[in-house]
C-alpha cells in the first residue's frame, strides 16, 4: 500500500488509489472504468505501478492449471 501524507493533492490520493487497486490485482478494464479513464491512458499512466504482477500473473495461472500444491 502507498503511503500519502494527510493533505495530499486529490491527484496524490487518485494515484493512490489506482495505484492499490492494480497492485491488489484487480484487472485493468474495472480499475479503469472506476477510475473514469480508458484502459489504454490508465496503463500508459501507471505502468510503473504494478509491483508483483508478474507473481500473481503465474500463481493465477498455475492455480487455473491445477499446478498449485504439487510438489
Amino acid at each position: 500500500m502507498l503511503a500519502v501524507p494527510l493533505g495530499a493533492p486529490p491527484c496524490t490520493l487518485r494515484h493512490a488509489c489506482v495505484s492499490t487497486r492494480l497492485n491488489g490485482g484487480l484487472p485493468s478494464p474495472q480499475v479503469a472504468e472506476w477510475a473514469g479513464h480508458s484502459v489504454k491512458a490508465l496503463l500508459e499512466a501507471r505502468t510503473k505501478c504494478e509491483d508483483g504482477q508478474d507473481a500473481i500473473a503465474r500463481r493465477r495461472v498455475e492455480q487455473a492449471l491445477g499446478y498449485l500444491g504439487r510438489a
